[in-house]
């Protein structure tokens, strides 16, 4: 807050201790033993001495006299001191970031607390609701009792001096920058940012018409309240300015002048600035030399100054200063630091540099605010005394006698608050005989009062209402068990939500074999919005869909059909490991209309289970669909990227996506006049509609599955719409049809409510009933014997019912299904639509193929698990095809699977369809055209081409060819199989990583951080520019960097901002092509620690094309070494001394191959063991540290041809 240039240089020598600078005859009196924490909260007399209690302090009214004095912590200067706006306390905070309170005049302990880990707190600031703490680069508001409210940082270059409330909810800070940033307390987020001249302000004032700025320059500026434009400007001193305040028309400040050579000086004339004609008046001289002044406004306009010693001087503004009026804080030789006035003008606050906080009043009964609502305190902690208990009486009740809690288990007896928390009273169901009487008239209904219950009442009866499953995952885990709340532990295994355990070696050494023994692919489930991995899986084995977006390729910098294509060839190519979508999530984010529609989570939602999964991801299929046939309709004019060939799928006017998915359909809208509209649109997906139950039915009809669905596609609904014959809304009939079959029929199931699951859970009942009278009624089948294992079981399951094996479906296997395996459909002109059931192993005859009929077979089903422990998720059942396992299995087969983030399963057919609503939720359906896939192209033709490694353009304004730190490829360097690349990446951090301590003291790792890719640098392995680099691109990031992690990556803050960068700075996609594409040829990367910058790039390296020197100098069960070491010893080169740079990174791992391929030449794989030994061995001489660069060179060269003469 304050400019301390010119100040006594004492300032900065804080003393050891409180009484270290006691006059001599007092030493004594205080205990040189006395351990300087105990004095915390002890209460000091004017002399010095510690009391054992407080005294009566007998004070002159209207005359300023010491009322207390309280050590905060001995020895650090108290910086800030603020009297609280709402409560009757005193808030102070010292140099080395911790807070404390003090209650009402008697100064009690109240609070304390670490409000920054480093810093000096420079200003505070109360709120109605907490107390913002300011320092040099961070804003903190915490409760009145500690708890962290939010955490502002700031640049890690922002200088804070200042902060000043507009408005209740608004606030502006300002100090030692070229600029002030106003943030709005509500959302915690920076609104305005005004620019002011450097070396920016230091102090801060407001009235009604100006922003009052003091400038260490010595310059007090009015700003606009609006603008935060000049508009005048008073040259108050030659110097620096100290302190200035605003009351009325007046404006006092104090400050240094400059003496030529000598430097500052203390000023002791006061500069007075009349505000309604904009000039000084006649300076005031004081008699003490002033650091803080403030107006205290009673009957007249007093001003205190105050000195840096503690002296303190009461005078008029406009009249002379009287010596009478000058009194001494008794600060026992310690320097003043801050000060402040209460806002009843009652009390002056001081603290000086020993820990020491001063309370000065005019009044024995002080208070602090005018008006100050009541302090809440903490409960005492109240220990009553066991009665006597006679053990002999025979009715004495044995509970009162306390036990030891020795069991961890918890108690029968404690609820958890969920089960005691009041409920509001569900409203009652309309009465039926206002239902049977009910005209309706539009969309209004009226009915007779039936005067069954009083007017405004309701009868207060308990029900047992069944559960929305929207709010499933509220109900707590019982203490009781498995047999009080057996739901609760219905979900199998498989089905439950998975989670990555974290190590200290992150994901290398967790098991994820454990939860995949199949040669596909799962996805990881730690990122953002990762809800939708079960749609992605869904998409990828839709055969046409895989092809279409590998083989699309766009300019547009986020585009989803791309980010897929990239995602599915990593599927393509893994073997049995995860991939992660972090690449597509990240262009997910920026899309408008996925944050319009509410699909993007936040992280608490997404881990709490606050998020409906189940509508989230049937919206999120609605979105993606319509989003890929945007995406792949596009013309781009040729639509492939810079030029490369245009791919044959996606370059007409039709999108694949709407050949696949799309479906011609005719609205028509009847009104009451005869007037009928009929408009043709094209359709993706279908929505699920259920039939109204009656009220005055009691139980609900049964219903084929094929009956409901064709009424939800030929949909007819009255509804209130626009009549241009009427030219009015009128009540009309809304009716749709068909034109044609898609060949993937895409259905929603909607079942978002505890009424629509019922009904689906009764017509389950009714199909398995039915099934079970058939089965009755037929005579029994001789029992067939199981068939042999595959190498798709695993371990634990005594069978696979497989589609290849002639194995009957028991009818307990039908149990909770209602939806058909095979669905038969066909549209006539006399007829329409019509859809039926039909045997899954039967074909149509050709007379019905003639007719237009078609076979659709369930290919997917999305259910959400209701899952009370982890808050639920989504999973998917996939019948995936005979492509897919010819390429990973290298079997012609077909087969069901469980995919659940990165645990898949292979699973009977029977239970992809079985749905038990208590724990098993259908959310979307997908039933595909029998052998649709044959009228497609399934070519890949990969669009990526050497045309991505030209030169490109910047994104960054000030980035100049001068400047340029790679030369590109030319025509004649293309790479080609087998050629050496040297590769380097930088990160920075988007969040935290969020871990938990445990009760033994070690760390579990929650959530890691996630990085984002910064910086990445290849450079020629061969040839005559072997080391030069080719690409050294910036990654453009849109997202919050909240580590730049400078010391690691060399990354600073503006090296990734378009606006002020001068690197050359790329978009992600466009680097990402040019790793693809030398991925593609069939080059070899040479780096440090490969397969993190892989994983954070989001790209699959097979392990032929990657030599990483982690690996190449390792010896089993032995650590791993630093680039930096290894380059010390075998190179004698010093890297990474400040700062981590890609480029050298990248050369020096190059080198180190080569240092690799020498050895092994020479003596063989026995002679790269011996030197590793010695490498392993020096490292522990050195404790793998390198020496410094004057004698690093020496010892390098002395160290490894000692070793080779082994």
């Amino acid at each position: 807050m304050m400019n301390f240039d010119g100040l006594d240089p004492g300032m900065g020598e804080y003393p050891p201790s409180l009484h270290g600078t006691l006059e001599p005859g007092m030493e004594p009196s205080m205990d040189p033993h006395l351990n300087p924490s105990l004095l915390q909260g002890v209460e000091l007399d004017p002399e010095g001495l510690a009391g054992t209690g407080p005294e009566t302090v007998h004070l002159m009214e209207g005359m300023f006299s010491e009322l207390h004095s309280v050590v905060s912590e001995v020895g650090v200067p108290v910086t800030a001191t603020h009297f609280d706006l709402q409560e009757e306390m005193l808030w102070m905070g010292n140099h080395r970031g911790h807070a404390s309170s003090f209650f009402g005049p008697t100064m009690g302990r109240y609070s304390s607390f670490q409000a920054h880990s480093t810093d000096d707190i420079r200003q505070i600031q109360s709120l109605e609701t907490g107390v913002l703490f300011l320092s040099k680069n961070n804003l903190k508001c915490h409760t009145r009792g500690g708890l962290v409210m939010f955490d502002y940082p700031m640049d890690e270059g922002a200088d804070m001096h200042s902060l000043l409330m507009t408005d209740n909810n608004m606030m502006i800070m300002g100090g030692l920058q070229n600029y002030v940033i106003e943030v709005d307390l509500n959302t915690v987020q920076e609104t305005q940012k005004f620019t002011v001249e450097v070396p920016g302000l230091a102090i801060m004032r407001q009235t009604s018409r100006f922003f009052f700025c003091g400038h260490t320059s010595g310059k007090i500026t009015l700003r606009d309240l609006r603008t935060f434009k000049t508009e005048h400007e008073f040259d108050a001193f030659s110097g620096s300015l100290s302190d200035f305040d605003v009351h009325g028309n007046l404006l006092a400040a104090c400050g240094f002048s400059s003496r030529g050579m000598n430097g500052l000086a203390c000023d002791r004339f006061l500069m007075v600035y009349d505000l309604r004609m904009m000039r000084a008046v006649t300076p005031l001289q004081v008699h003490v030399d002033p650091l803080f002044l403030r107006f205290i406004p009673t009957y007249t306009s007093r001003l205190a100054i105050i000195s840096q010693t503690g002296q303190c001087q009461f005078c008029e503004p406009t009249g002379l200063a009287n010596m009478a009026d000058i009194f001494h804080v008794n600060t026992v030789g310690q320097l003043l630091m801050s000060f402040d006035v209460s806002a009843s003008k009652q009390a002056l606050s001081f603290g000086d540099s020993g820990g020491c906080v001063h309370l000065w009043s005019d009044a024995p009964e002080v208070s602090f605010n005018d008006y100050s609502r009541e302090t809440e305190f903490a409960l005492p902690c109240l220990v009553d005394t066991l009665p006597q208990l006679d053990w002999n009486h025979d009715l004495l009740p044995i509970s009162l006698i306390p036990m030891p809690l020795t069991s961890t288990e918890a108690l029968l007896s404690d609820w958890s608050a969920a089960l005691a928390a009041p409920s509001p009273r569900r409203a009652p169901p309309v009465d039926p005989e206002i239902l049977r009487t009910m005209k309706t008239v539009g969309f209004i209904g009226y009915a007779a009062n039936p005067r069954t219950r009083p007017r405004n009442q309701v009868p207060y009866k308990i029900k047992d209402v069944e559960l929305d499953y929207d709010n499933y995952n509220q109900v707590p885990e019982s203490p009781i068990g498995r047999d009080e709340e057996p739901h609760l532990y219905m979900v199998p295994k498989k089905y439950r939500k998975v989670t990555i355990k974290y190590s200290k070696l992150g994901l290398e050494d967790f098991d994820f074999k454990h939860y995949n023994r199949t040669l596909f692919a799962g996805l990881e489930p730690h990122i953002p919005n990762a809800y939708c991995n079960c749609m992605i899986q869904v998409l990828y084995f839709l055969e046409p869909i895989r092809y279409l977006v590998q083989n699309h390729l766009c300019q547009k910098e986020f585009c989803l059909a791309c980010e897929l294509g990239f995602l599915f060839h990593m599927l393509d190519l893994s073997r049995g490991d995860p991939c992660q979508a972090s690449n597509f999530l990240r262009a997910f984010r920026t899309i408008p209309e996925a944050s319009a529609l509410g699909l993007i989570l936040a992280d608490s939602d997404e881990q709490t289970g606050k998020a409906r999964l189940g509508r989230l991801i049937q919206s999120w299929n609605r979105f993606i669909l319509t989003q890929l046939h945007q995406e792949t309709q596009e013309q781009e004019g040729p639509q492939a990227y810079r030029g490369a060939s245009s791919s044959s799928l996606g370059s007409s006017g039709e999108s694949v996506i709407g050949k696949l998915f799309g479906c011609e359909v005719e609205n028509s809208s009847l009104c009451r006049c005869g007037k009928e509209t009929v408009r043709s649109s094209l359709t993706l997906l279908f929505t699920m509609h259920y039939p109204e139950h009656n009220s005055q039915e009691k139980s609900i009809k049964e219903y084929e599955f094929s009956e409901i669905l064709k009424k939800s596609i030929c949909l007819e609904q009255s509804t209130q719409a626009w009549c241009e014959n009427c030219e009015k809304y009128q009540p009309t009939v809304q009716t749709r049809n068909i034109r044609c079959l898609p060949d993937v029929l895409v259905i929603n199931c909607e079942v978002n409510s505890a009424k629509e699951a019922e009904f689906w859970k009764v017509q389950a009942e009714f199909a398995f009933n039915k099934v079970m009278q058939k089965e009755a009624m037929e005579p029994p089948k001789p029992k067939e014997p199981p068939p042999m294992p595959t190498e798709w079981c695993l371990d634990g399951e005594d069978m696979c019912n497989m589609e290849g094996f002639p194995v009957d479906t028991r009818a307990e296997d039908l149990r909770h299904v209602w939806i058909p395996p095979t669905l038969k459909m066909s549209i006539s002109k006399s007829q329409g639509l019509e859809i039926s059931s039909w045997p899954e192993a039967e074909e149509l005859t050709t007379e019905e193929e003639e007719e237009g009929a078609s076979l659709f077979d369930l290919v997917v089903t999305v259910p959400h698990i209701l899952d009370a422990r982890t808050g639920g998720n989504l999973i998917a059942h996939i019948k995936v095809g005979e492509t897919y396992h010819q390429r990973k299995e290298g079997v012609t087969h077909q087969q069901w699977y469980l995919f659940n983030d990165f645990l898949i399963e292979p699973i009977d057919k029977a239970e992809a369809a079985q749905f038990d609503l208590s724990w098993k939720v259908p959310a979307i359906l997908y039933y595909a055209r029998r052998n649709y896939h044959t009228k497609y192209d399934l070519r890949i033709k990969n669009p990526i081409d050497a045309s991505v490694l030209l030169t490109e353009a910047s994104l960054a304004r000030k980035q100049r060819k001068s400047h340029a730190t790679f030369i590109p490829l030319m025509v004649s360097e293309m790479p080609q199989a087998g050629d050496l690349v040297g590769l380097d990446a930088e990160f920075v951090t988007l969040n935290q990583e969020e871990a938990e301590l445990r009760s033994d003291g070690t760390k579990s790792t929650i959530k890691p951080s996630q990085m984002s890719v910064a910086r990445i640098t290849c450079v020629r392995g061969q040839g005559a520019n072997e080391g030069v680099p080719f690409i050294d691109d910036y990654i453009s990031t849109q997202e919050q960097v909240v580590d730049y992690l400078t010391q690691y990556s060399g990354i600073k803050p503006g090296d990734l901002d378009a606006k002020i960068s001068s690197k050359h700075l790329t978009t992600l996609k466009s680097t990402y092509l040019k790793l693809r594409f030398l991925i593609d040829t069939g080059v070899r990367f040479v780096g440090h620690g490969l397969q993190k910058d892989f994983r954070v790039i989001n790209l699959l390296v097979l392990k032929d094309q990657v030599v990483d020197t982690v690996h190449l100098f390792h010896l089993p069960r032995k650590r791993m070494i630093s680039l930096r070491f290894l380059a010390w010893y075998f190179l004698e080169l010093n890297i990474q001394g400040e700062t981590h740079d890609s480029i050298e990174d990248a050369r020096t791992a190059l080198q180190l191959y080569r240092k690799h391929l020498e050895l092994s030449r020479a003596g063989g794989n026995d002679e790269v063991r011996k030197v590793l030994k010695g490498l392993y061995e020096k490292g522990r001489q050195q404790d793998w540290k390198v020496p410094d660069a004057d004698t690093g060179d020496g010892q390098g060269a002395a160290v490894f041809p000692s070793v080779m003469g082994l």
